[in-house]
Formats: C-alpha cells, structure tokens, sequence
C-alpha cells in the first residue's frame, strides 16, 4: 500500500524539516551566530516587539556638601524601539504529473526531500537578503542597512531627530586600510565594550586579508568550525558573508542584536494539501520574527568600499 500524503507530511516534519532548519542557520554567519550566542530569542507574542533603549543618565545626581538640597527632578531615561512582526514562507508543492512519474514509496520520498531542500534554499535566500537590506521592503525584517545608518527609522525612532539612535558610518572611504579600521573600532568602543563581529562580501575579506603580514593572519576557530572563512581583527574574528553588498563592511556589536521568532511559527511545517483548483498538493514552511537594535551607536559600516 502506497504511503498516504498524511504519511509523507509526518515523514517530512519529523526527517526533513529539522534538518532544514539546521542548514538555514548554518547558512549565513549572522544567523548562526544569533542561535550559537544566544541572541536568537523565542517570543510569546505581542502587537509588537519592543525593546526598551536607556539612551540618557539621571540628572539628578552629583557632588554634595553638608546641608546642600539635593535635586529631585526626574528626567526622561528610557523609550522603546518598537519592531513590527514580519512573515516569510515557502512552499513545498508536488504536482500530480511529479507524483506518477516518481511513483513508489522510495521515489516519492526521495522526490519530498528535494523539494523539501529547494525550500530551504528559497528561505534562506529571503532571510539572508532581509538581514542585509536597506528598508526597501516594507514587509521584510529590519536590515543592517537601516540599522547601520544616520537618517533611517529603524524600531519607530528616527536617526535624524534622535542622534542617539544612529549609527557610526563612514561613506567617504572607498580604500580599506587598517587606520580606517582602527578609527572605526575606536569610534565603537567604551571602555570593554566594543565590537564583536567583522562581516563583508568576498571582496572586502581579500582586501583586508592583503593588508596582514602573513604572520598577522590569525584566524577564528569558531567561524572556521562553522564553515566560514575569517581573520582577526583586534581579535575580533572577519567573516565573510556572501549577502554583503559589496561596497559595505559591516563592524557589529552583537550585545546588542536580536534575532526573535514566534514560538509558535519558528519555521513551522504545514500538512500537504490539495487546492480546489490545481492538481497538486502543497505544504507550508512559515516563520515569524523580527530582526532589531536596541543600540544603534554600537553598530558601524563603511558604505563606499570600492578596493
């Protein structure tokens, strides 16, 4: 007896999709490093996500003698960056005609799971793209484009009223050099707290990788574990990331980086079913999920890099 599509849609779920979501987060050093870290959360819900910034001190507070009155004036510390719920899908489809020419159990199966993996090619392809982007696209995820800006509304806050919220750029420089690098390190550190990750397109990575004496090129043997290439940079491992664009060197603080999903649509599988109207059956891969700041200051980019 054949195996019913409830059948190959449990067989999916359980074999398939766990491994495809492995391989999503694998896909992009960002996303893997969001699940490895610990910055990738899982949410109950809400209308929003919000993530409440400190952006001011208190200013009452200070030297005293004796007697003196002390303020008690309060004064505006805290906002939220308010991040809307995006959604992203991808369809895993079998039309009738696939279906009699891979007929048999095994075929069937065997057909599933590369459908199964275009899918996860498909989503990655979305997310890595999202991750990256500059706000073009009102129903994608917040990128580091906007993120990594000085006059974008990234989490409901606009860059240009509160300087606060932008971020370090350098549009000017079109040649990586190590004095570039290191103004930029230092324009994103205070005190211990500074950058912790370097990502760039292929050709960023060669050109900083042109810059080091060979006895300088120290790699990350986490990045390296995982799959990517990578240098060091005050010990900060430089990766490359093939959705970079390639004018752009990002230099993150990952503190402050949130990956979120909804713990009820974390890549989640929906059974094949038949539409009405086309001789095919359809699964469903859906994720829900925000990408967001709550410290824009400590996050940087070059956005001119042309060697």
């Amino acid at each position: 007896m054949a195996l019913t599509y409830d059948q190959i849609s449990a067989i999916t779920e359980r074999k398939f999709i766990p491994k495809m979501i492995d391989n999503i987060f694998d896909s992009d050093v960002i996303l893997q490093r969001a699940k490895k870290k610990g910055w990738y959360e899982k949410l109950d819900g809400g209308t929003t996500v919000i993530y409440p910034l400190n952006y001011a001190l208190t200013t009452a507070a200070g030297w005293y003698s004796g007697a003196d009155t002390l303020s008690t004036t309060d004064n505006d510390q805290f906002t939220g960056a308010e991040y809307s719920w995006k959604q992203e899908y991808a369809n895993i489809t079998i039309s009738r005609l696939d279906e009699l020419k891979n007929s048999g159990d095994a075929q069937i199966l065997n057909f599933v799971k590369q459908k199964t993996q275009v899918a996860e090619k498909t989503m990655i392809d979305i997310m890595g793209d999202g991750i990256y982007s500059a706000g073009t696209n009102a129903k994608s995820i917040v990128g580091l484009r906007s993120i990594c800006g000085t006059a974008n509304t990234v989490g409901g806050i606009s860059q240009t009223t509160y300087s606060w919220w932008a971020s370090q750029v350098d549009s000017t420089t079109t040649t990586l050099t190590m004095a570039a690098l290191q103004t930029m390190f230092s324009n994103l550190s205070i005190n211990n707290d500074q950058p912790s990750l370097l990502i760039g397109g292929r050709a960023r990575y060669n050109s900083y990788y042109a810059l080091l004496q060979p006895q300088q090129r120290f790699q990350d043997a986490e990045s390296a574990k995982g799959g990517f290439s990578s240098l060091m940079f005050n010990g900060v491992p430089f990766v490359v990331g093939a959705k970079v664009p390639s004018a752009h060197l990002f230099m993150l603080n990952e503190n402050y980086l949130h990956l979120a999903a909804h713990k009820d649509e974390d890549m989640r599988f929906e059974p094949f079913q038949k539409p009405v109207n086309q001789n095919v059956k359809v699964a469903k891969v859906y994720w829900m999920g925000v990408f967001a700041s709550d410290n824009n200051r400590m996050q940087g980019k070059f956005s001119a890099l042309t060697a």
